[in-house]
């Protein structure tokens, strides 16, 4: 298809970076940071030492009235309910939009009614098949799009050192959700660390940027992720992409990927993950299995191809008008 030319704000980095191989001309708003050195939500545009593709633009939000853009793309409340108001003239906002919904539904599991819910003009894209099912979506036309990553396909899983690693943000401001309390029960009957912001404040070895993340984790004999609540977490496919076996709790999108034995363990119970843990620091042969199991599945349901051909067939129909069906796995 031809080059798009579309906004898109600075939510997730790594999201971005995937959504990035389509070969668009992406525009990033930016502001200037605050007397604190703080700046907004989604306005930071290609951020430090990006690996994305130079087509991917930052622009001043304030001239962001002067692109000739093809399409819009939402990924918070806040992007749709002011931002698009603050730096959009009404020509603009006339065109066609895309909400990516990226989490799961809050602050209710079943009765919260998403954002674009009453807005039948909005292509709703769910990251998981979880998160379209349980959010209350109205009216507006929906689809899933699954995960993808962009990390270096020279990166492999090595696994020599005999300890699990959580790839998590913020893990102890997130609590409950985040599983905080069940790492830090876990992790007094097996070795684990944690990697991410603020990490290191938990006995955690920091966050590490995005480009050399994936490097440091490969060392480790699993990922282990404790996430309570949420979406498909990309750290798991980014694992699973470099042949890393996964232990996780058995909730949200998780149990219709991980299969026990076979990528690694899912359970709704600490002790059984515990004791999957503790089997594959004492089997490495047996990560190494289950780690290249993962690979597999992570290549031929993740891919990146998979994921911008996806993309792109959305955004002919949005852009034709076409009836935006929910699309099968």
């Amino acid at each position: 298809m031809r080059k798009l030319n579309i906004l898109i704000w600075h939510i997730h980095g790594a999201y971005l970076t995937a959504l990035a191989q389509a070969e668009h001309n992406w525009y990033l708003p930016t502001r200037t940071p605050d007397a604190g050195g703080r700046v907004p939500e989604g306005y930071i545009g290609r951020g430090v030492d990006s690996s994305m593709p130079a087509y991917v633009q930052e622009v001043p939000a304030d001239e962001v009235r002067n692109l000739d853009l093809d399409l819009i793309l939402f990924q918070t409340p806040g992007n749709y309910g002011r931002d698009q108001y603050d730096i959009l003239p009404e020509e603009q906002r006339q065109l066609p939009r895309i909400y990516l919904e990226h989490n799961t539904p809050e602050p209710h599991p079943t009765n919260s009614r998403h954002p674009a819910a009453d807005d039948p003009g909005v292509q709703l894209v769910h990251v998981t098949y979880y998160n379209q099912l349980m959010w209350d979506n109205g009216s507006a036309p929906t689809r899933v799009i699954e995960h993808s990553v962009a990390i270096d396909p020279a990166i492999t899983y090595r696994g020599h050192l005999p300890e699990g690693i959580a790839v998590v943000n913020e893990m102890q401001r997130r609590g409950r959700l985040s599983g905080y309390d069940l790492f830090e029960k876990l992790r007094q009957e097996v070795p684990l660390t944690v990697a991410g912001m603020k990490s290191a404040e938990i006995g955690g070895i920091g966050e590490i940027h995005y480009r050399y993340l994936h490097r440091r984790v490969a060392d480790y004999r699993f990922l282990f992720s404790p996430m309570r609540y949420s979406s498909l977490p990309l750290a798991v496919i980014e694992a699973m992409t470099i042949g890393m076996p996964i232990v996780a709790f058995a909730t949200t999108e998780l149990p219709a990927v991980i299969q026990n034995h076979v990528h690694g363990f899912v359970s709704c119970n600490p002790k059984e993950l515990a004791e999957g843990m503790r089997y594959l620091l004492d089997h490495p042969e047996e990560a190494k299995r289950m780690g290249d199991n993962a690979r597999q599945l992570a290549l031929s349901r993740f891919g990146i191809d998979r994921f911008v051909r996806d993309w792109n067939r959305t955004f002919e129909e949005v852009l034709s008008g076409r009836p935006q069906p929910v699309l099968p796995r």
